[in-house]
């Protein structure tokens, strides 16, 4: 599997994220000259064991947080950040939890947008919303070098993927944009995964970015 990037939109001081913001993001890759192929969507959520039993609840994780991706559906990730796993489940294991009433769903996050070409390149831009509403909670970017002889190894395409990043950031300051593309890599390692890309590693940035908006919701 191809390495990813997950980035999100970081403003400057005292801007704001907007949906112009996004438009502004669209129309900096389509002056690289990024062909729009299509839609994407991922969905994140953060799962609470029920309570009424406290026997089953002592021995849940107090925390699971689950990833679908819709390029993927045949399978769905979860993450324990207090146990450090991402465990790869199938797509029905949502369908079980719901019968067997173990765990509830608190809250989604949905992240959505438009996919480009760009020559050796895949790109993803779009927006992050809760499902339970249509605020805007951050824009998300993912890219890959997909094409000729894409590289499973993490760090041996870092230098590549930092250089697409900086050509993508002069391309935005060319827009006149208040803000900056920005890199929010967990610590793959202490999740027992290794250089070699997997979905596992894609689940763990898009968990990572789904608490770091979160996170500046309540802030806010």
């Amino acid at each position: 599997m191809v390495v990813k990037w997950v980035l999100h939109w970081q403003p400057s001081a005292g801007a704001q994220v907007t949906s112009q913001t996004l438009v502004d993001l669209f129309r900096s890759i389509e002056s690289m000259n990024g062909v729009r192929t299509g839609r994407w969507q991922i969905t994140a959520a953060q799962h609470r064991p029920f309570t009424r039993d406290q026997a089953m609840a002592i021995d849940c994780a107090k925390e699971l947080l689950g990833v679908a991706f819709s390029e993927f559906a045949s399978k769905h990730y979860f993450v324990l950040r207090a146990e450090r796993m991402v465990v790869e489940a199938d797509s029905s294991i949502q369908a079980i939890m719901e019968k067997l009433q173990v765990y509830r769903n608190r809250l989604s996050m949905v992240f959505e947008g438009f996919q480009y070409q760009l020559g050796d390149f895949q790109l993803k831009a779009g927006r992050a919303v809760l499902s339970q509403a249509e605020n805007l909670r951050g824009i998300v970017l993912e890219f890959a070098q997909v094409e000729y002889s894409p590289v499973s190894s993490i760090e041996k395409t870092r230098q590549m993927m930092q250089e697409f990043v900086d050509l993508w950031q002069e391309a935005i300051s060319a827009q006149s944009m208040s803000g900056r593309i920005s890199l929010l890599e967990p610590n793959f390692a202490e999740y027992a995964l290794s250089d070699t890309y997997t979905w596992q590693h894609t689940a763990l940035q898009y968990i990572f970015l789904f608490a770091y908006f979160l996170s500046q919701s309540q802030r806010a």
